[in-house]
């Protein structure tokens, strides 16, 4: 009698923790109806009824319980996938109270049923997600409770819980620990099974964040994607995924942007696309920055801090995907490939007015800068102990990437040629080990022997070029266009009043509209680009392992550099340095941007090759190191912080206290000639930023010695081309500037004269008012120019006076000073009376005493020349 109670007792207890764990019951006294309740299966109780077996649920009846519960839909209950995946965290939840059983024989037995109700839940959740066609199992009418969809939801709930996936009530909506380990498990031996399931779940990723905003909740999605990739079996479905890298003669930059699986997580930024594709909802421009004249300053403030948090979260997720596919030897090809392809399918990127429509957005390849940058980030050391690494024959080899369309720093293009045919003929090295974790993984011959880090490094420089670099190159732009429509808003706006055509009002509405779209724009930029200063910091790390590895191929950071360029440095990418030098403005010019940087590579790349055509052919990128420089001045530093490291770096840097004026003086000789057709205007401003820059060393001990024994050296060779063509520049722009003066004054009273003035059409007055704007503009950049220009005659002159007393000098000399006399002194000095000079840059009292203190210098050198008007 005892036996057969504790017999009935093991019984009982099996069927209520399965009454639990199953939530069906083949009693019908214990069907209570409802949700989460046990559910009757009334016919499965008759056959075992038929059968002579008791109406109780046992390890027997488990698989029998499935098939009756998931062959029909019950209102009320979970859907069958739902249902499978509620069995499996039951088991697990009853699994845990059971342990505190004192008869281990019973507890043994109920945990292998628990055990078997996980395996069968998983092996028909297979059966259910992967053969739906194949089994008789009703399925609901509602896409939302399909299985995929389900799966999908339990994945994303599990991630990110109020993203409004929580409609299964009664079996939560998470996946249960183990569960999706056990059902990739179950597909070991089922390829096939398993690449349909999940192919169609990446897709549905995919489509989830196709119209999300930066503001909308694309976390959830990014971690599931990165919680799926970090199993190596479906980081192999997602590259083998027909929309990994779409194929075919259609398939631009743009079209990988949208249709490839990771293109649309990409696209998710705050920076402004096309109209056509947009950036999703909620539409961060008009919830963040509309009405931008009129937001308080707090509200920026707070706005700019919740874009930077979001925007590194999905910066840090897309790293996390990226890195969790690269780890996977058999995926490590298919991503670099990719990335490649990104890449080249979006190489017109670059062009001032590329095609939306067949190339990327912005957003995709800042978010992708972002994540190489993080990519780069373990090589990116204080030493820089792996740039050994980094090869230059990458760029020579015919490999992912196609340098060959790009301009060589100094190789012609048939001299790329001949480098490229001798690289091809080169017989391949051994594949190296991977320096990425993990095993090495097997590449084609034609980039086999690269590792990791070389080949990092060289995505990582394209696609700074094509998206940082292009980004805020295309901000600049925004800008200038911002100010030019706000400029024309305010014309229109000076043409209300008497005889103001009808449509005025009108083209003010739309110009307003224009100006307020715009501002929106450039905020949007701001936030993402400028804002954040962790992303120019990290750019910059990165660049300054460019340089340093540049400076390498020419034998490291001294000077002088070698007669004969290697072909090795004059073969790679001029935007390798130019890139360099545009984030290094961007940079110079925020508050902080420079904190964390370490600048003396920089500035030792900079002197270096400023001042050297045969290493660096393009003047124009010679001179926008200078304009970085020029930045770096302890006078336009943004903090006094900034202000103070700029000064030490200018006065206590090595190569630059020998070198540094030497080549700035070269620069502004050679920069006569630069090869443009705007050369005559460009070279202007390039020698302002070299005056400005040569002003301050003046007043720093260490250049001003560099420089007086520069002018003794070279007095009738460089130094003297030198003085002929500041002359020549002083007087060409004051003469220009004169000249202009007496004609804005005359426009000055005809605006004044407000009767007639405004008598006269409002078109007319408008292009009067434009006209006067430009001239204004046009005379107050000469101005600016001739003044730094006579400046530093004047100053240079006071200690080196023997290259101004040269026979072929000193007459030149004497009949300049004697022009600018006579016109801040002479008869016609009253038509250069303007109401408010300063305006203009125009200081005529400043001027004359910078004239005069250059004649008395001349007179007491006993020149032979009288210098008196």
């Amino acid at each position: 009698m005892a036996q057969l109670k504790a017999t009935r007792s093991k019984v009982d207890i099996e069927d209520k923790v399965l009454q639990r764990v199953l939530q069906v019951t083949l009693r019908p006294g214990d069907d209570r109806g409802g949700s989460g309740v046990p559910l009757y299966l009334e016919q499965l109780a008759a056959e075992l009824l038929s059968e002579d077996r008791p109406t109780v649920l046992s390890r027997d009846s488990i698989e029998r319980v499935f098939m009756e519960r998931l062959s029909t839909i019950y209102a009320g209950y979970d859907p069958p996938f739902s249902y499978l995946v509620g069995c499996y965290r039951r088991a697990l939840e009853e699994a845990r109270k059971a342990q505190i059983m004192k008869d281990k024989i019973i507890l043994a037995e109920i945990l292998d049923a628990l055990q078997q109700v996980k395996e069968l839940a998983v092996s028909y959740a297979v059966l259910v997600l992967a053969h739906a066609e194949d089994i008789n199992f009703p399925q609901s009418p509602e896409p939302s409770l399909a299985p995929n969809m389900q799966f999908l939801a339990l994945i994303l709930g599990d991630l990110s819980p109020n993203m409004g996936y929580d409609t299964f009530a009664s079996s939560g909506s998470t996946l249960p620990p183990g569960f999706l380990d056990d059902l990739i498990n179950r597909f070991e031996n089922e390829p096939e099974g398993l690449k349909n399931v999940f192919e169609q779940l990446f897709k549905d990723l995919q489509g989830s964040v196709m119209k999300i905003s930066p503001l909308g909740p694309f976390q959830g999605y990014l971690r599931a994607l990165g919680m799926l990739v970090s199993h190596p079996s479906l980081a192999l479905v997602l590259v083998h995924h027909p929309m990994w890298n779409p194929r075919g003669n259609h398939v631009n930059g743009r079209v990988l942007e949208v249709s490839s699986i990771l293109g649309p997580f990409f696209h998710i930024s705050v920076i402004p696309d096309h109209p056509v594709f947009g950036n999703g909802e909620p539409n961060v421009g008009q919830q963040c920055f509309s009405e931008a004249s009129t937001r308080r300053t707090s509200d920026l403030t707070s706005s700019y801090a919740l874009i930077k948090t979001v925007m590194h979260q999905l910066y840090d997720g897309l790293h996390d995907v990226i890195l969790k596919l690269l780890k996977t030897a058999e995926a490590r090809e298919k991503v670099l490939q990719y990335l490649a392809d990104v890449i080249q399918k979006n190489a017109n990127r670059v062009q001032m007015q590329a095609n939306p429509f067949t190339t990327a957005s912005n957003g995709m390849f800042v978010s992708l800068s972002a994540v190489m940058l993080k990519l780069c980030d373990p090589f990116l050391d204080a030493s820089l102990s792996k740039k050994g690494k980094i090869e230059a024959s990458y760029v020579l080899r015919k490999g992912r990437l196609d340098f060959s369309g790009l301009t060589a720093i100094l190789a012609t293009s048939e001299e790329l040629r001949h480098l490229q045919a001798e690289e091809a003929s080169t017989s391949t090295l051994n594949n190296p080990q991977s320096d990425l974790p993990g095993p090495a993984a097997s590449k084609p011959a034609d980039h086999s022997n690269f590792s990791f880090i070389c080949e990092c490094f060289f995505l990582t420089a394209r696609v700074l070029n094509l998206g940082l670099i292009k980004a805020l190159l295309d901000f600049k732009t925004l800008v200038q266009d911002l100010s030019r429509h706000k400029e024309s808003l305010a014309a229109l706006k000076a043409m209300r009043g008497n005889g103001a055509p009808e449509e005025l009002e009108h083209d003010i509405s739309q110009a307003e509209a224009l100006v307020e779209r715009l501002s929106q724009d450039r905020l949007c930029y701001d936030a993402q680009l400028l804002k954040d200063v962790n992303l120019l910091q990290q750019g910059l790390n990165f660049y300054r392992l460019m340089v340093v590895w540049l400076a390498g191929l020419v034998g490291g950071f001294q000077l002088p550099l070698p007669s004969i360029c290697p072909m090795e440095f004059a073969s790679m990418p001029e935007h390798f340095v130019e890139d360099p030098m545009e984030l290094l403005l961007f940079a110079s010019r925020i508050p902080k941007g420079l904190d964390t940087v370490n600048l003396d590579e920089f500035m030792s790349f900079i002197v270096m090759f400023m001042g050297s055509p045969l290493h660096v052919r393009n003047p124009y990128l010679r001179a926008k190191m200078v304009e970085v420089l020029n930045a770096w001045m302890p006078s336009k530093s943004p903090s006094p912080v900034m202000a103070s490291n700029m000064a030490l770096l200018f006065e206590e840097h090595d190569l630059a206290l020998q070198y540094l004026v030497p080549n700035l003086l070269k620069l502004y000789v050679d920069i006569e000639f630069t090869g443009s057709h705007t050369q005559f205007y460009d070279k202007f401003n390039i020698r302002h930023n070299i005056a400005e820059l040569l002003e301050y060393l003046w007043l720093v001990p260490s250049h001003h010695n560099a420089w007086k024994k520069i002018a003794i050296m070279e007095e009738k060779g460089s130094y003297l081309k030198f003085l002929n063509l500041l002359i020549n520049d002083s007087i060409f722009l004051l003469d220009e500037s004169l000249k202009k003066i007496p004609e804005l004054k005359a426009m000055e009273a005809e605006i004044e004269n407000s009767d007639e003035w405004n008598q006269r059409p409002p078109q007319e007055r408008q292009e009067r008012v434009h006209h006067f704007h430009q001239q204004e503009h046009v005379v107050r950049i000469d101005m600016t120019l001739a003044n730094e220009d006579v400046k530093m005659l004047q100053y240079t002159s006071a200690e080196i006076t023997a290259p101004f007393l040269l026979p072929e000098m000193v007459e030149r000399i004497a009949s300049m000073l004697n022009y600018f006399l006579f016109q801040l002194v002479g008869p016609q000095r009253k038509a250069l009376r303007v109401k408010e000079p300063e305006k203009y840059e125009f200081r005529p009292k400043e001027l004359l005493s910078q004239v005069v203190c250059m004649c008395v210098g001349c007179c007491m050198q006993d020149c032979g020349y009288l210098c008196t008007p």
